[in-house]
C-alpha cells in the first residue's frame, strides 16, 4: 500500500532537492505537493504592475488577490510536474494562510491522515546549519514523522538514497520505540541498523535480531567520544551515517502535542542540523492521541 506524503513546496532549490530526495526512499507514495499562499499575496513584480497609482484601493486589492492565487496554483502545479517525473503520483494542494505555515502545515497532516511529511531544510550544514522557520515548526508540532531533507546532498549521500541502509538512534526510550517502528512502516524492505552511542547495555528492540523480506536489522554500539551532548550524540550518528553509506537516520522526539516543548529533544533536533543526511523524526506514540 502505497504511504500518503504531504510535500512542502515553495519553488526553492531546497523543496526541489527534498522530491527528489524523496522520490528516492519513497517511490510509490501518493503525495500532495502543497503551497501556502500567504499575503501579501502576488509578488512584488506583479503589484507594482497592478497599482497605477489612481486605482481604487478595493479594485487594487481584489486584483492582487486573484493574480496572487493564480500565482500560487501556477507554483504548486510546477511541484507537481517535478513530482511526476520522479514516477510520484502527485497532486496539488494550495491553501490560504496568514501567518503560523508552520502549524497549519502540521494541521494538514492530520487532515489528510498522511503517513510523512517532508520538508526541506535551507540549512548549510555542520555547525552552522539552520533549519527555515517553516520547517522547523513543522518538526515541533507535527504529529506525524517529518522527514527533513538537507540541502544541499552531496553526490555520495544523494546515491545512498536509494539502496542505503536506515540508521535508527537507539536510547530504549519510548521516542526510540517508536522511530524503530515508524523505520520499519515506513520503509520495509530496507536495511537497518539500530545504533546506540554511549549505551551498549540498553537491550535491543523487539524483534531486532531478525533478517525477514530482504531486509536486515543489525546493531551497532558506538562511543559519543566527547560527551552525552545531544550534540555530541548527533555527531556520533552523523558519522555512522557517512561510514554506512546511510539512505537516512530516523530519531524519536520527546516533545508533547498538548504543550509540545519547544525543543523536540536535543539529540533529535541536533541530528537535524548536524546529520547531512535525510532525518525522519518521530513523534512518541501517545502524543496524536492528546
Amino acid at each position: 500500500m502505497a504511504i500518503r506524503v504531504i510535500v512542502g513546496y515553495d519553488g526553492s532549490p531546497a523543496a526541489a532537492a527534498a522530491i527528489d530526495a524523496g522520490a528516492a526512499l519513497f517511490p510509490q507514495a501518493h503525495v500532495w505537493i502543497t503551497h501556502l499562499w500567504t499575503p501579501p499575496f502576488a509578488s512584488e513584480s506583479l503589484r507594482r504592475r497592478l497599482w497605477t497609482g489612481a486605482a481604487d484601493i478595493h479594485q487594487f486589492i481584489e486584483a492582487i488577490e486573484r493574480e496572487g492565487e493564480a500565482e500560487a496554483r501556477r507554483l504548486a502545479d510546477r511541484g507537481v510536474r517535478l513530482a511526476r517525473t520522479t514516477g510520484w503520483n502527485a497532486e496539488p494542494l494550495v491553501r490560504r494562510v496568514y501567518g503560523g505555515e508552520g502549524l497549519y502545515f502540521a494541521q494538514l497532516a492530520e487532515e489528510l491522515d498522511a503517513d510523512l511529511v517532508l520538508v526541506g531544510s535551507h540549512g548549510l550544514g555542520g555547525a552552522r546549519a539552520v533549519l527555515g522557520s517553516v520547517s522547523d515548526v513543522v518538526v515541533h508540532y507535527t504529529l506525524r514523522p517529518v522527514l527533513v531533507v538537507p540541502h544541499p546532498l552531496l553526490s555520495a549521500e544523494q546515491a545512498a538514497l536509494a539502496h542505503g541502509p536506515v540508521l535508527i538512534g537507539w536510547d530504549g526510550s519510548p521516542g526510540a520505540e517508536a522511530a524503530f517502528a515508524a523505520a520499519g512502516r515506513l520503509l520495509p524492505g530496507r536495511n537497518m541498523v539500530i545504533v546506540s552511542v554511549d549505551g551498549a547495555d540498553i537491550p535491543s528492540p523487539a524483534g531486532s535480531q531478525s533478517q525477514t523480506g530482504g531486509k536486515t536489522v543489525d546493531r551497532l554500539d558506538v562511543a559519543s567520544g566527547s560527551g552525552a551532548s545531544g550534540r555530541a550524540v548527533a555527531e556520533a550518528l552523523g558519522s555512522c551515517a557517512r561510514s554506512r553509506g546511510a539512505a537516512a537516520l530516523v530519531v524519536g522526539s520527546r516533545g508533547r502535542s498538548a504543550v509540545r516543548e519547544i525543543l523536540t529533544g536535543s539529540v533529535a533536533m541536533a541530528t537535524l542540523h548536524h546529520a547531512h543526511r535525510p532525518v525522519i523524526v518521530v513523534p512518541r506514540p501517545h502524543e496524536g492521541s492528546k
